[in-house]
C-alpha cells in the first residue's frame, strides 16, 4: 500500500509539475510577444505601467492559460510518460505487481482536477478577469464597439413588442421608433407608440421622444396623443442594442443561461452564438481527460524513437482534435445540429480512440 502511494505521488508530481512547468513557459513567450505587438498602442495612449502589469497581464494570463490547457496536458502526459517508459520505469512498476488499469489512477486524478481547474476558470474566474482586460483595451487600445443596425425587432415581454428601423450606438439614438402591446390572447392591440426618435438620456436613465403618437385602444373605444417631446422609462437600455458575441466571454456560466433565456424571449438571431459558447464551457474541459488517457496509451511502450517519436505522434493527434472541434463548432452555427450534440462529438469519438488505445497498450 505504501508502495502505491509513493508511486501515485510520484507519477502526480511528475504529470502536474510538467504541466504547469511548460504552461508557464508558454505564458513568458506569449507574454513577451503581445509586448512586442502592443507597445506602440501603450506610448500612444499613454497606458501607465501599473494598469498594464496588473489590469491587463495579470487578467490576461488566465485566459490563455485556459486556452492552451488541454494541449498542454497532453504534451505533459507524453513528456514524462515517455521518460517514464525510456528509462524503464514502467517496466518496473509492473513488474511490482502493479496492474496497468491500477497504475492508470493517478492519470485519473490528474486529469480530473485540471478538468475541474478549467471548467472552473471557464465559467468563473476568466469572465471577471476578462472584464478588467476589456476595459483596459477600451481604454487603450481597441476603439469602442460601434453599431449601426437597421430593422430591430424585439419582444421585451409575452406580449410587447419593439421595432427601431435604425440605431447607432455611439449616439444612442434610433430612429423610427414603435413599440405595440397585445392583450393577453396576443390577437387584441391595447396600446401603440410611435416616435420619429428616441434618445437615451444617460443623465435621467430614460428616453426622450421626439415627434411621437401614442394610441390607445380599450373597451370604451381609443384615444390618440402626439408631442414633440417627452421623457419615459421603457423596459430597455441602449446595452440592449449593443448585444456582440465578446460579451460571452465576461459572463459566468449562470449569466450566460439567463441571458441565452431572456434573447430567447426576445426572438434575438443572435442566441445560438451564445449557445453554442455555453456548450464549448461544459464540453472542453473534458478535453482534458480525454488527451490525458490518449497520452498515457501513446507513449507508455518503449519504442526506438524515444521521447521524439511518441511527442510527434501526440501532438499530431492532440491537433486533430482540435481541429475536429472546430469542425463541430462550425455545424454548430451553420449546420442543423445542435450545439449541444456537436460540441460533444470530438470528445465522444477521441474518447473511444483512448480506450481502443489503452486495451492495445502494453501491460
Amino acid at each position: 500500500m505504501l508502495g502505491l502511494k509513493t508511486i501515485d505521488l510520484y507519477i502526480i508530481r511528475k504529470f502536474l509539475g510538467t504541466y504547469f512547468y511548460s504552461i508557464l513557459l508558454l505564458t513568458v513567450i506569449i507574454i513577451i510577444f503581445d509586448i512586442s505587438e502592443k507597445i506602440d498602442d501603450f506610448i500612444e495612449k499613454d497606458a501607465p505601467l501599473k494598469a498594464i502589469v496588473f489590469q491587463y497581464y495579470m487578467n490576461f494570463i488566465p485566459y490563455f492559460v485556459n486556452m492552451f490547457s488541454a494541449l498542454f496536458t497532453f504534451i505533459a502526459v507524453v513528456y514524462f510518460t515517455s521518460r517514464l517508459a525510456s528509462n524503464t520505469e514502467i517496466v518496473a512498476i509492473l513488474n511490482g505487481g502493479v496492474s496497468f488499469w491500477r497504475m492508470l489512477l493517478p492519470y485519473l486524478l490528474s486529469g480530473v482536477f485540471l478538468t475541474l481547474l478549467s471548467f472552473a476558470l471557464m465559467n468563473y474566474v476568466i469572465p471577471y478577469t476578462n472584464r478588467n482586460l476589456r476595459a483596459f483595451e477600451k481604454q487603450y487600445i481597441k476603439n469602442p464597439f460601434e453599431i449601426h443596425e437597421m430593422n430591430i425587432h424585439m419582444q421585451l415581454e409575452p406580449g410587447t413588442f419593439v421595432y427601431v428601423e435604425n440605431y447607432n450606438s455611439i449616439g444612442n439614438i434610433g430612429y423610427r421608433f414603435s413599440l405595440e402591446k397585445f392583450d393577453s390572447t396576443g390577437n387584441n392591440l391595447k396600446l401603440k407608440l410611435k416616435a420619429d426618435m428616441i434618445t437615451w438620456d444617460s443623465v435621467q436613465n430614460c428616453w426622450k421622444m421626439t415627434n411621437y403618437s401614442i394610441r390607445k385602444i380599450g373597451a370604451k373605444g381609443e384615444s390618440i396623443y402626439k408631442g414633440q417631446q417627452k421623457d419615459t422609462l421603457m423596459a430597455f437600455k441602449p446595452e440592449d442594442f449593443k448585444v456582440d458575441i465578446e460579451d460571452a466571454k465576461i459572463m459566468t456560466y449562470n449569466q450566460l443561461n439567463r441571458f441565452i433565456e431572456r434573447e430567447k424571449m426576445r426572438g434575438s438571431t443572435i442566441y445560438g452564438l451564445f449557445n453554442l459558447e455555453k456548450y464549448k464551457r461544459l464540453t472542453f474541459p473534458f478535453a482534458n481527460l480525454v488527451l490525458t488517457f490518449i497520452g498515457v496509451a501513446l507513449s507508455s511502450r518503449k519504442v526506438r524513437g524515444g521521447i521524439g517519436m511518441h511527442l510527434g505522434m501526440g501532438i499530431g493527434i492532440a491537433f486533430t482534435f482540435i481541429l475536429l472541434l472546430q469542425i463541430s463548432s462550425v455545424f454548430a452555427i451553420f449546420g442543423n445540429l445542435p450545439a449541444s450534440i456537436a460540441l460533444w462529438i470530438p470528445n465522444l469519438i477521441y474518447a473511444i480512440v483512448a480506450v481502443i488505445l489503452l486495451r492495445l497498450a502494453p501491460k
